[in-house]
């Protein structure tokens, strides 16, 4: 028998206690692997071309203030700038106040929004409808199915900032990958329904040409506007989501809280084990030591059981986590928002580290006692 069939037919011995530990350990480490990637997907991973060659101009102190509509020929006489579009959140209702009922609300201008979002897939006959249609809306595919909507259907938003219900006809269904879970109509519709707000938007979005002129056209495009009564801010796609995002708390402050808690839970869980492993085989680490087994070996081959336990509990809950993260992505953190999620090499790696270093660390103190335990006592052990 070699030291490795050895150290992993004793870690399994107790099947029960094996099995319950390797579970808390997987369940552990679903939850790190998932928090892992959404903050790979936040603050890490790059966005599709597309995306880098978006910009959002927006009000400089903040998003409730709106912005007047003749920035938006003002942005577009930008070099580099090819497309721009206003966009407002409308920030509705939908049947009731319930979680599960709310979705971003965007108006905005048909004729040109396609123009800066070209990652979205949609008919042309779907787009020529809801560009003709006033009272019209295009949705995201995933909410169509969620709802049960189809081409036709009427929906009625019920509003919260704007004082207006507006009552929509589904005129256009887009496919994106990932999933925004958005409902965009026509801004008109709104200026029409809320007289104070005709002539503002609540931010623009601007294509630019190429991604390297991104940074050049967001300074000229902030510079226009400083010493005007409303500067602007320009940003990124991206950075404007997290934007949204850090309205919602400190995501960061939450995820790392939630990383460090599930560690600690690991260690604790493989603490446990160990310490109740080496506590029943006392008389067997004498034996051992009769048997020619030095301190040094003894020691490792009971940290190499706790590890081999927290890895394999570790695999576990990241085969589990691919499909759940991959279910994810096909969601919006319920701000139009998608979360293009995905279980990659890094976060496996870093995922199987956490796991393999909180088995180390939980095996070695009862591994270190067992080590020195006297061959005499050992012996005389009774428990």
């Amino acid at each position: 028998m070699t030291l490795s069939s050895f150290v992993v037919r004793n870690a399994f011995r107790n099947k029960r206690r094996s099995l319950l530990t390797m579970i808390s350990i997987s369940f552990s480490l679903l939850l790190l692997t998932l928090m892992i990637s959404i903050w790979r997907a936040f603050y890490i991973d790059q966005v599709a071309p597309e995306a880098a060659r978006r910009l959002i101009i927006r009000d400089r102190v903040s998003l409730a203030f709106f912005l007047p509509a003749y920035y938006h020929d003002k942005i577009r006489s930008v070099p580099g700038v090819s497309s721009v579009v206003p966009e407002t959140w409308f920030g509705g209702r939908y049947i009731d106040d319930r979680p599960e009922h709310f979705f971003a609300q965007i108006a905005t201008d048909p004729d040109e929004y396609l123009k800066v979002a070209s990652d979205k897939i949609v008919p042309p006959d779907q787009i020529a409808a809801w560009q003709h249609d006033r009272a019209g809306a295009m949705v995201d595919v995933t909410l169509a199915k969620k709802y049960g909507w189809k081409i036709g259907d009427h929906i009625t938003l019920q509003g919260t900032i704007f004082p207006v219900n507006p009552e929509l006809t589904i005129r256009a269904i887009y496919h994106r990958d990932p999933p925004q879970n958005t409902l965009y109509f026509h801004t008109k519709y709104l200026e029409e329904a809320v007289p104070w707000f005709k002539g503002q938007a609540g931010w623009y979005a601007a294509q630019i040409d190429s991604a390297d002129d991104v940074g050049r056209a967001s300074q000229q495009i902030d510079d226009m506007f400083r010493n005007s009564p409303l500067p602007t801010k320009s940003e990124s796609e991206k950075a404007f989501q997290l934007g949204f995002v850090a309205s919602l708390g400190n995501v960061k402050a939450f995820i790392l809280g939630i990383c460090g808690a599930v560690a600690f839970a690991i260690m604790l869980v493989s603490a446990n084990t160990m310490a109740m492993s080496v506590r029943s085989r006392t008389r067997e680490v004498a034996l051992l030591k009769t048997l020619g087994f030095t301190r040094r070996r003894v020691l490792a081959t009971f940290v190499s059981e706790s590890v081999a336990l927290a890895v394999a509990g570790g695999i576990l809950g990241i085969l589990v986590a691919f499909p759940l993260v991959a279910f994810l992505a096909r969601a919006s953190i319920g701000v139009g928002i998608a979360l293009d999620m995905k279980v990659n090499t890094p976060t496996v790696a870093l995922a199987l580290f956490v796991a393999a270093a909180v088995g180390l660390i939980s095996g070695y103190i009862p591994a270190y006692g067992a080590s020195r335990k006297n061959i005499v006592e050992g012996l005389r052990h009774i428990g």
